[in-house]
């Protein structure tokens, strides 16, 4: 009996430490924009799971299907997800919509910041919002521009001075705005929240295309659909 319940003891604590030893869940949740100039597709970082649980449920409800990319800024992002975009008229001002909830910040710099390619959530500016919370629905997505060491400097100086010291732009973060280029001015500053994974060709072309003086493409740039690819 004895021996019996030494060899039962042995094999719990070998299946304990099996179990100890499995490595975390660190899949991402992607998502697939089709849009009438190609496909998006996004991956979500787990390290905001607020906003993407968020942008999920959106995708989910459909939120997203019909409406306009209704913000492009040539060298800087594509910004989208104002629910009054769907059936807006040419012209019409897009990006002011009132929103019935907003999301608590989640800045996770350096872990997450404004590379090409970053998703990041709008928002209202700090004069309004001095917490920086999220818009519930509007996003962009980061095209930026080429940098060399210099100007990463120049960013990473700012950034310290601006957050105090708070935000420190790490070897790793300067290295990937040296290779890839991106919008570093607003990092600390805005929720990164995701990543595009396919489809920076199809963003590069809607970065391109001609807008009004209100930044609103002169041809509609829209989310024909939106789902969850994983």
């Amino acid at each position: 009996m004895k021996r019996y319940l030494l060899l039962v003891i042995c094999l719990l604590g070998f299946s304990y430490g099996v179990m100890a030893q499995v490595p975390a869940d660190t899949s991402r949740r992607e998502v697939m924009l089709e849009t009438n100039m190609g496909n998006i597709r996004i991956a979500l970082a787990n390290e905001t799971p607020l906003h993407r649980d968020n942008f999920i449920r959106l995708v989910e409800e459909h939120a997203y299907d019909s409406l306009l990319f209704h913000r492009v800024i040539k060298g800087f992002m594509i910004q989208g997800g104002d629910m009054a975009s769907r059936n807006a008229k040419k012209g019409q001002l897009l990006g002011g919509s009132k929103e019935k909830y907003s999301v608590p910040a989640e800045i996770r710099f350096p872990q997450l910041f404004h590379k090409r390619g970053a998703v990041a959530a709008a928002r209202e500016p700090d004069r309004v919002n001095p917490k920086r919370n999220s818009s519930s629905s509007q996003f962009y997505i980061v095209y930026g521009w080429d940098m060399n060491k210099e100007e990463v400097k120049h960013y990473a100086h700012v950034l310290d001075s601006a957050s105090r010291g708070r935000f420190v732009m790490t070897p790793e973060v300067r290295a990937t705005y040296e290779q890839v280029g991106g919008t570093p001015h607003l990092d600390g500053k805005y929720t990164v929240f995701g990543e595009v994974v396919e489809g920076m060709d199809v963003v590069d072309r809607i970065q391109q295309v001609a807008t009004d003086d209100a930044d609103r493409p002169i041809e509609d740039v829209r989310i024909v659909k939106a789902y969850v690819v994983r």
